[in-house]
């Protein structure tokens, strides 16, 4: 135990405690947020029949409590939100889970009944592992607990050439075959001597009511304005300081303005690269000013990135090729030296529309009136076309069934492609592999309903999420995410088509409509139809110059060459230096993964981890 929990005191570096029975082993480390001088863990309940293990926050923990107490008489013996968690499961049962609004993962030990209660929040804003061996079934927010707990691990192909399809590892797999991922929006019970019991207790469903008159739309708007007015008013609930990342774009902008006026102190944070069209930086302090918030702006340098990599790897337990999860870690140190609890603006494209790509239904309709024989010949048609040649994309695409062509934002190597480079490529799986059971609970759906869905359970918890908390709470920062919250969501799934991507049928129209119209007198004037860019890190030209020696030593260096060829991989670092053609996006990929195998496997690339350290109150 002693060691798990060392694994993951970046998560909570305030205290630790530890308790056990007979039966189980509970320990924590806590990053005191709400009720700081009470509220230890694990937390006892109703004389000890429960003992509780909590990582996240619930935001409705006031309102959650006051009906606790008026409908069942429930005592409580501290001011947070751990103990309503424990109080709501005593006397509602798991089915308290749904209630809760928030993120979480938590374990509830009832020692009367003999059972391990567990669930993870509706959108996996924070992680649960699991591991099941010959001593009983264990779980951890931080993988590298459980692999203290059993340090020898074989790698998990599949997971490794969806890696490469992806840049992550989808749920519920992770790097290792031995360990799994409890997925979002699952409750789950565990007995002594038995496997888990899972259920799924939320599953996102949209369901497009149309608006045509000025009123109805006006009022839709209204509806998603109080929506997030709401939801950041309970997301600011906290014993500690809480500030706001910031770039350019029209999320971020709106949560640091609607937190604004709940703390007219609020500090916002942002970085940036000494690189034309790789900042943010200027945008985000004009936005600052715009609201009124104090800015503090971080800029990373290419020496810097390459430096603090594997130490990132580290963090993230499994391999995520995610340029922007690096600008990221950098942005959280600082703001971590500020605040102790940060907003941010995941999730707002996945429920409003947001990605460029929800576009291309509209561009490829027309394709959807050929019959399915010329759309099969139009395909064939496009393998002869030489790449780069304009039109030879649209024309593959367009051959394609959605199902056969989405699965994500991120699409490193195309499923043939993998051939060139991995040693282990085995033709038989492919991304639907992951991706058909969600396209199957969204049959009948508008196409760009069916690609959030598809996003909601692969790009938004697999890529998004992840970095989200994994770069945050290495810091020990408490990153909380407002456009995640199920009122939220409920009003987001009703948003029609036309609203979330409005213009022309090319699909060169805007994203988010409605969100944008909401936010009209919230979002300054110059950040509301702007083109988002997030957080671009240029690593197209710093391989081709500063990272260059950099990518070829970690590639000489790679212990992969079983799973990858390696030669290859140099190939084609060597073309992206000298030719047009940019790999940028693949080798990044493979390198992430080299650096995380080197840590993981080969134990040759060892990090230095250090102790956290803050101050004291923020």
């Amino acid at each position: 135990m002693t060691g798990a929990l060392r694994c993951a005191r970046h998560r909570g570096p305030d205290e630790t405690g530890e308790w056990h029975d007979q039966d189980v082993v509970l320990g924590f480390n806590r990053l005191s947020i709400i009720d700081l001088d009470r509220s230890h863990q694990p937390l006892r309940y109703a004389h000890g029949r429960y003992t509780l293990v909590y990582n996240g926050e619930v935001y409705n923990y006031l309102e959650l409590r006051e009906q606790l107490i008026a409908e069942h008489g429930a005592e409580f013996a501290t001011d947070g939100d751990s103990e309503v968690v424990v109080a709501a499961y005593h006397h509602w049962g798991p089915a308290a889970v749904a209630r809760l609004r928030g993120m979480f993962a938590f374990l509830i030990w009832d020692a009367q009944e003999k059972v391990l209660f567990g669930a993870r929040d509706p959108f996996g804003i924070k992680p649960l592992f699991t591991m099941t061996g010959p001593d009983g079934t264990a779980f951890a927010s931080e993988k590298k607990s459980l692999q203290e707990l059993a340090p020898v691990l074989s790698l998990d192909e599949p997971a490794l050439q969806h890696y490469l399809l992806m840049q992550y590892v989808p749920e519920p797999a992770t790097m290792h075959r031995e360990i799994r991922r409890v997925e979002s929006g699952t409750l789950f019970t565990v007995r002594p001597g038995e496997e888990p019991v899972t259920e799924r207790y939320f599953t996102p469903v949209f369901s497009p009511t149309p608006v045509s008159s000025p009123a109805e739309k006006d009022a839709l708007y209204g509806r998603v304005a109080d929506a997030m007015r709401d939801s950041v008013a309970k997301h600011m609930r906290a014993d500690v300081t809480v500030g706001a990342f910031l770039s350019g774009g029209i999320d971020s902008t709106a949560i640091a303005a609607l937190a604004k006026e709940h703390n007219p102190n609020l500090i916002t944070f942002t970085t940036g690269f000494d690189r034309e069209g790789y900042s943010e930086v200027d945008v985000a302090a004009e936005s600052a000013a715009a609201i009124g918030v104090r800015h503090v702006i971080r800029t990373v340098k290419p020496d810097e990135l390459m430096d603090a990599l594997p130490l990132i790897v580290w963090y993230l337990d499994d391999p995520v090729a995610d340029p922007a999860l690096v600008p990221l870690w950098f942005v959280a140190r600082e703001a971590r030296q500020h605040v102790k609890v940060v907003l941010s603006g995941e999730g707002a494209d996945e429920l409003f529309g947001g990605y460029t790509i929800y576009r291309e239904p509209l561009s490829l309709a027309p394709f959807e009136k050929v019959p399915g024989g010329v759309r099969r010949a139009m395909g064939r048609l496009s393998t002869r076309i030489p790449d780069g040649v304009r039109g030879k994309d649209l024309l593959r695409r367009g051959a394609l069934r959605l199902e056969d062509r989405y699965y994500g934002n991120a699409r490193i190597f195309r499923d043939g492609e993998l051939a060139t480079v991995l040693r282990t490529y085995d033709p038989r799986r492919s991304f639907t592999d992951i991706t058909a059971k969600w396209y199957r609970e969204s049959a009948g759906w508008d196409p760009v309903a069916r690609m959030q869905h598809v996003d909601l359970f692969t790009w938004l918890r697999g890529d998004i999420l992840v970095k989200a908390d994994k770069m945050t709470m290495a810091n020990s920062l408490e990153l909380r995410v407002p456009f995640l919250d199920p009122e939220v969501f409920e009003v987001a799934a009703e948003i029609p088509l036309a609203e979330k991507i409005a213009g022309r049928t090319d699909g060169s129209g805007t994203t988010k409509y409605a969100l944008r119209r909401a936010l009209e007198g919230i979002v300054p004037a110059h950040v509301l139809h702007r083109r988002k860019l997030g957080f671009p890190v240029p690593i197209r030209h710093w391989l081709r110059d500063e990272m260059y020696s950099w990518a070829t030593g970690i590639i000489r260096d790679s212990q992969t060459d079983h799973l990858l060829d390696l030669a290859a991989v140099q190939r084609m670092l060597d073309e992206h230096r000298t030719g047009p053609t940019d790999h940028s996006r693949r080798i990044w990929t493979l390198l992430v993964f080299m650096i995380w195998h080197g840590i993981t496997v080969e134990r040759r690339i060892r990090p230095e981890i250090p102790e956290p350290h803050y101050p004291v109150q923020v």
